[in-house]
């Protein structure tokens, strides 16, 4: 993982503890009620199934069968438990010819938000930096800004949205997670409010790993937890709202950190364990296109679902819609 500087995590700090200041003014002595969000970032992933492959980059949107029928039980057991799977879809995938899966999701109340068309870098400046399909075939956006092509592509994917499912996309999620978010982009924050959004998932907080290809020590773990506080929904003076991803995420833990299921696993008990305790906001981030390899019996999901219920009253399963309503208080 790329090494992090003192103002990122400041930023992401103050955010945090912002938030969590405003939640505890609402609930006097007891913290508020947790609330815990799960969401799926429908894309095929680099090295999954197997470390050698790369050809996912320029074919992000090309979901194979197992990462649909993942995603597909992962939602179902979701909702057995009470709660909603938020899913952001590359939108590519809809040109493809089947979407029963995808439309059967939709029915079941499960709701899908916008990931661009291509998985674009909705940070990118240059025309080589926003998508690795656009690097090799230039010529697709050739004599385009770059601002131009990140907006198109954002369009198009809530037009395929909208064709394909029937239904206008819940939110927006930026590929890739940003150690500030938007907070440094005032101009991609205008865009997406032009667009229609009024939340942005696109900040996931620097945090210490320790070193790969071991178990997680406690001291990584710990700093996964203290990111939490610098998770939580806030609002841009934009106006546009900001709703964190939790850490850590699957490919940060199997790719970057190469861990078992076991640490990841811990990581996650660790991070929803202490927003429970402190009635915060969890988002959990993952890729079933990762998942179906790394834990196919959805041991994670299964563990989020559980530690809610067992929380009682203290907790519920959202989605990134209720925590956007979060941060407005």
């Amino acid at each position: 993982m790329k090494p992090f500087s003192r103002r990122q995590f400041l930023i992401a700090s103050a955010a945090g503890a912002t938030a969590l200041g405003a939640a505890r003014l609402r609930g006097a002595d007891a913290p508020p009620k947790a609330q815990i969000a799960i969401t799926l970032d429908l894309e095929m992933s680099r090295n999954f199934p197997v470390w050698e492959e790369m050809r996912w980059d320029y074919e992000k949107g090309n979901l194979n069968e197992e990462t649909k029928r993942y995603t597909v039980e992962a939602c179902r057991r979701v909702k057995a438990q009470g709660g909603v799977l938020h899913c952001f879809s590359v939108a590519r995938v809809c040109e493809q010819e089947n979407l029963d899966w995808l439309k059967q999701i939709v029915q079941a109340g499960h709701p899908v938000g916008n990931h661009t068309y291509d998985h674009v870098n909705v940070l990118a400046t240059r025309g080589e930096d926003i998508q690795f399909r656009f690097r090799r075939s230039p010529w697709l956006i050739e004599g385009r800004p770059p601002a131009e092509v990140i907006r198109e592509n954002i369009r198009l994917a809530s037009v395929a949205l909208k064709t394909r499912l029937g239904v206008d996309p819940a939110g927006f999620r930026t590929p890739g997670g940003f150690a500030t978010g938007l907070s440094d982009r005032p101009d991609v924050q205008q865009m997406l409010l032009d667009l229609g959004f009024t939340w942005v998932s696109s900040l996931y907080p620097p945090h210490a790993m320790g070193e790969p290809m071991k178990q997680a020590s406690d001291a990584a773990l710990d700093a996964i937890v203290a990111a939490q506080a610098a998770s939580q929904p806030f609002v841009y003076p934009s106006g546009l709202v900001e709703v964190p991803m939790s850490p850590i995420s699957d490919v940060g833990a199997f790719r970057n950190g190469r861990w078992q299921l076991d640490s990841f696993l811990e990581a996650i008990r660790r991070g929803v364990t202490w927003s429970i305790e402190h009635g915060a906001a969890y988002d959990f981030l993952a890729h079933p296109s990762c998942l179906y390899v790394t834990d196919p019996k959805f041991q994670a999901i299964e563990l989020i679902c559980d530690l809610v219920n067992q929380a009682g009253d203290r907790a519920e399963l959202v989605d990134l819609n209720t925590l956007a309503k979060r941060a407005k208080g």
